[in-house]
């Protein structure tokens, strides 16, 4: 298994998590219950899940009046497709 291989296999993990634990944190939000803190909701997205984020913020209306959700998680998408190519041209 070549490390693309990999990397492709970590990102589609990562994003599926990310945007179950998005659900999660919206549906305990609901019941008033324990919540996930915002910031391992925000690691998760840095660590590579911002498709889930972004994907679980749109879909479930989830965190999406915190600013430091609704102009982060973009801007971390957006430094990661930046370094994607700068990796992918070097």
């Amino acid at each position: 298994m070549t490390l693309t291989n990999i990397l492709v296999y970590y990102l589609i993990a990562i994003n599926i998590i990310t945007f179950i634990t998005y659900g999660i944190d919206k549906l305990k939000a609901k019941n008033h219950k324990w919540r996930i803190p915002e910031a391992t909701l925000l690691l998760l997205a840095a660590i590579g899940g911002s498709i889930g984020a972004w994907a679980g913020m749109s879909i479930w209306h989830h965190k999406t009046l915190h600013k430091k959700f609704k102009y982060g998680v973009p801007a971390i998408l957006i430094l990661q497709i930046a370094l994607a190519i700068y990796l992918l041209m070097k």
